[in-house]
C-alpha cells in the first residue's frame, strides 16, 4: 500500500484557490481607476468653475469701475455751463439706447484705454433724460459694460443719477441679461 503524506489541518490545497486572486486584483484595480477617474471629472469641474468666477468677477470690477468714472465726469460736467453744453440731449421717458448695439457701440465711450485681463476696454454710455415730477433736475442713464477674457463673460451695470440744486442722487442696479 503507497502511504500518502497528509496534510495538517489547517491547510489548504493550492489548486482549490488557483485563479481567485486575478479577479479580486483586477476588482481594487476597477475602483480605485473608477475613483481616480470621478476626482479628476470633479477637479475639472472645479477649475471650470473658478475660472468662470474669475472671469465674472473681472467683468464685475471693469463695469463698476468704469461706471464710478463716467457718474464723476457727469458730475464734473453738469457742475459747469460749459460741460452742460457737452452733455447729451434729454429724452422724455427712460433712455432706451442702451439696449441697442448700433447705438451703444457708437455713443460708448473708453474711460480707461486697456484694463487687465480683459479682452475689451470696459465701455460707458451715457444718456440723459427728462424727469415728468422733478422739472429742475438733470437725470442721466448710465449704462456700462465690462468684459472679461472672452466676448461671452460680460457685466452690465447702471446707474440712474439724478442731479438737482447741487445734490446728487445715485440709483445703481445690475442688468440681468445682455441686452442685445
Amino acid at each position: 500500500m503507497a502511504h500518502r503524506k497528509r496534510r495538517p489541518l489547517g491547510c489548504v490545497s493550492r489548486s482549490r484557490h488557483r485563479g481567485t486572486v486575478l479577479p479580486i486584483v483586477l476588482l481594487i484595480a476597477a475602483m480605485m481607476l473608477g475613483t481616480s477617474a470621478a476626482w479628476f471629472e470633479n477637479s475639472l469641474a472645479s477649475a471650470r468653475a473658478a475660472a468662470n468666477a474669475r472671469d465674472y468677477l473681472q467683468a464685475f470690477h471693469a463695469a463698476d469701475s468704469v461706471l464710478t468714472l463716467c457718474a464723476r465726469s457727469v458730475v464734473t460736467a453738469t457742475a459747469t455751463d460749459d460741460g452742460a453744453a457737452s452733455m447729451p440731449s434729454a429724452a422724455s421717458g427712460e433712455p432706451a439706447q442702451w439696449k441697442i448695439e448700433s447705438a451703444f457701440e457708437a455713443g460708448a465711450v473708453a474711460p480707461v484705454s486697456q484694463w487687465p485681463g480683459s479682452l475689451r476696454p470696459p465701455q460707458c454710455l451715457i444718456e440723459a433724460w427728462r424727469l415728468a415730477t422733478r422739472a429742475d433736475a438733470r437725470a442721466f442713464l448710465l449704462t456700462s459694460r465690462g468684459f472679461g477674457r472672452t466676448r461671452e463673460s460680460q457685466v452690465w451695470l447702471q446707474m440712474e443719477l439724478v442731479i438737482e440744486s447741487g445734490k446728487v442722487e445715485r440709483h445703481w442696479r445690475r442688468v440681468a441679461a445682455k441686452p442685445f
